[in-house]
């Protein structure tokens, strides 16, 4: 698991437009490993500019702890599991702890440069 800084300013909407989150301070989680994955973007918490709904789903991940799923509602029209944060992670992904990221196939995730 590598983190790096994204510079760009990071902006996520829904396909239809709602602004969700705008971040200067977003990361990049990059996994390796047997099965690659996709690179994930994290916003902090304060960066989410809409409230996203606890959701009763959990996953684990043996390397990264207990992932926690969000819903949005918008105009009553609710998606589900649009975003996850891992709210106490394992002591390899505390730098991830509180952070939120977006499904990349349910959000669009701009970035611009600051």
């Amino acid at each position: 698991m590598v983190l790096e800084p994204i510079l760009n300013r990071i902006i996520i909407r829904l396909p239809s437009g709602p602004l969700l989150a705008d971040s200067a301070n977003a990361i990049r989680l990059l996994e390796s490993g047997d099965t690659p994955y996709d690179p994930v973007t994290y916003v902090p918490r304060q960066d989410i500019k809409v409230d996203l709904l606890d959701n009763v789903v959990q996953t684990y991940c043996p390397l990264k702890g207990t992932a926690s799923y969000f819903d949005y509602v918008d105009h009553q029209v609710r998606f589900e599991k649009l975003a996850w944060s891992y709210l106490e992670p394992h002591d390899f992904a505390q730098e991830i702890k509180g952070l939120v990221a977006f499904y990349a196939d349910k959000v669009i995730i701009e970035e611009h440069p600051v």
